[in-house]
């Protein structure tokens, strides 16, 4: 396979609710129009399946070899694209608690790779308390793919994007476009999530995908929207609306080598262990 140039991709912004059924189809209109618009790579937001409550997330979490999943394999091969199905509810057989996971399907239909949320969000965000691991257990490892047309991607989902760490390890692993679906919220989004998104590009100078979640969503939250595709000098290729829909962007992948190698700041880092 000769070098890949270029490639177009998309993130697909979303209003998910507790109706996975109602969340199925407009994940399939989304995708689809997306990839009409001639997009190879396609990222969902975080928890594009079901949203909202903890008894909303565990009536609507499913396993991977449920309905959820088998409609991103059908379409991912039907459309011939990589589809990162943003992340979903997953239930793991004798575990109590649900998985945030985000998959990599490619356009074969097979799962790539599947990266549980390493950091679990319990936080106050506008006097509302967020408390992911009372009902989700944390993944413990970290998770490279590659696209179809051999280009390494890096999985992270949502509230990792505050740990650069993660990203600089996925770097060092050689991943060239770093995934981010997401549910910000409003508050987060407005004041954080740009900032965040373009550093993480910066820091390993790597394209970033950040799929998030619009709109009021059941139990009383609200995420931000504003999807993003930088740059790996930090330039914002393409900003969503604040509506549901997709954007899409041409990464130059040529661009980022020589940036790599103009700035190349990943060979000088020479504090490269991750200490916990």
């Amino acid at each position: 396979m000769g070098t890949v140039n270029s490639m177009r991709v998309a993130a697909v912004q979303l209003n998910a609710t507790e109706d996975v059924e109602a969340n199925l189809r407009a994940a399939d209109e989304h995708v689809r129009a997306a990839a009409a618009d001639g997009a190879e790579l396609i990222v969902l937001p975080e928890k594009w399946s079901v949203l909202g409550s903890p008894e909303h997330l565990r009536a609507g979490a499913q396993p991977l070899d449920g309905s959820v999943v088998a409609w991103a394999r059908e379409v991912a091969r039907e459309l011939a694209v990589d589809l990162v199905a943003g992340s979903i509810s997953e239930r793991v057989e004798g575990e109590e608690k649900l998985r945030n996971t985000s998959l990599h399907v490619g356009p074969d239909g097979e799962i790539k790779a599947a990266y549980r949320k390493i950091h679990m969000f319990d936080v106050v965000v506008d006097a509302k308390e967020y408390r992911e691991s009372a009902n989700e257990q944390p993944g413990d490892e970290i998770v490279t793919s590659t696209a179809a047309n051999g280009v390494p991607l890096g999985l992270s989902i949502c509230y990792d994007l505050r740990f650069p760490e993660l990203y600089r390890e996925l770097a060092l692993r050689g991943a060239r476009i770093l995934l981010v679906p997401a549910a910000f919220t409003l508050a987060t989004t407005r004041d954080h999530w740009e900032v965040l998104v373009r550093a993480r590009a910066i820091e390993e100078q790597a394209f970033v995908i950040a799929a998030n979640q619009i709109g009021a969503h059941p139990a009383g939250m609200r995420s931000g929207g504003r999807s993003l595709i930088v740059d790996p000098w930090g330039l914002v290729l393409a900003t969503a609306p604040d509506r549901v829909g997709h954007v899409v962007a041409d990464l130059d992948l040529d661009s980022q080598t020589r940036i790599r190698k103009e700035l190349p700041s990943l060979a000088n880092a020479r504090l490269v262990e991750v200490h916990h």
